[in-house]
């Protein structure tokens, strides 16, 4: 069986690569290495896999029509995780048609070419932003989501839909899995922790909306994601959409008081409004997917923080 995990050289596609390559299987990681971050430390996330037997990488765009026809006619995929695209509600404002361009022309050609080639079970990546602001607790995958806050959430909806249209037109098998605050090794440098333990270790104030008070996030591990999201790809369906959540919120200012302990270092905060972008507020039902995947995060924040520092620590101190 060949996997084909679109993105794979970033956060959450290269721990997927790397457990379906600890489990004998042969991956193909698609990834364009965009400057939306380093891309050295793509580069660094794929160094294992690189030397492993069954990994192939392709550098390709998702908006490259015929290096992604390649990509299907050489490699044959059995299975494919999208995995790909612009990341992050706040960026996508200065640009939208970027995000439209990737998150849903992108995902459009993975579908379609899904399809012709037969692909027999396909995963798409999709985010707890689709929620938008809410006051129904905790999310369920059968909430109303048409109601975008950002124009990155709104393309990763419109990507969920279409992933229904080719499920109906074609019977192609979709599992949407949607991420709720996904952190831990090889997080992204715009993403909390990463961001704020950047500036603590620089003696550099941040940016905390509302100062953290009243304002939750449903952290959830990087290694849970990757269970969920593998557990996906082995259990192909017709269309569902499921929560990949910790399903335990932790306010912003106990979650940054968790650093501080952790790393030794005192967070110098910026109290700002919360942006329109930003619900008050992420929590997942994850009773879905706990049913139909076996999905059962496992990991404390304070064990997944205790975990991002270490990975910093060696991998981002020294340079």
């Amino acid at each position: 069986m060949t996997y084909l995990i679109t993105g794979g050289a970033g956060f959450v596609g290269s721990h997927v690569v790397d457990t379906l390559l600890r489990r004998g299987e042969r991956v193909v990681c698609l990834d364009n290495f965009t400057n939306y971050y380093d891309p050295a430390r793509k580069r660094r996330n794929i160094a294992w896999a690189t030397q492993q037997p069954g990994y192939t990488l392709v550098e390709a765009d998702l908006r490259d029509a015929e290096a992604m026809e390649g990509v299907f006619a050489t490699h044959r995929p059995t299975r494919v995780a999208h995995l790909a695209a612009m990341p992050g509600p706040r960026p996508s404002i200065a640009n939208p048609s970027l995000y439209e361009a990737v998150n849903v022309g992108g995902s459009v050609r993975v579908l379609e070419l899904a399809r012709r080639y037969a692909v027999e079970g396909f995963v798409m990546a999709s985010t707890s932003s689709v929620y938008g602001k809410t006051e129904k607790l905790p999310f369920e995958e059968s909430d109303r989501t048409d109601r975008p806050l950002s124009p990155y959430a709104a393309t990763k909806k419109a990507a969920e839909v279409l992933a229904y249209t080719f499920h109906s037109l074609y019977s192609l098998p979709v599992s949407v899995v949607r991420f709720f605050t996904v952190y831990g090794p090889r997080g992204r440098p715009d993403m909390t922790p990463y961001l704020f333990v950047d500036k603590m270790v620089r003696g550099q104030p941040f940016v905390l909306f509302n100062g953290g008070i009243n304002l939750f996030r449903d952290y959830t591990y990087v290694d849970d994601i990757v269970a969920g999201v593998v557990a996906a790809l082995d259990r192909p369906m017709g269309y569902e959409i499921f929560n990949l959540g910790n399903a335990n919120p932790v306010e912003m200012r106990r979650f940054v008081g968790l650093l501080e302990q952790i790393t030794g270092y005192v967070a110098q905060i910026e109290s700002q409004p919360l942006p329109a972008t930003e619900p008050p507020i992420t929590f997942a039902n994850t009773e879905k997917a706990a049913r139909l995947l076996g999905f059962a995060p496992t990991t404390a924040v304070e064990v997944g923080l205790a975990r991002f520092w270490e990975w910093y620590k060696a991998e981002v101190l020294p340079a």
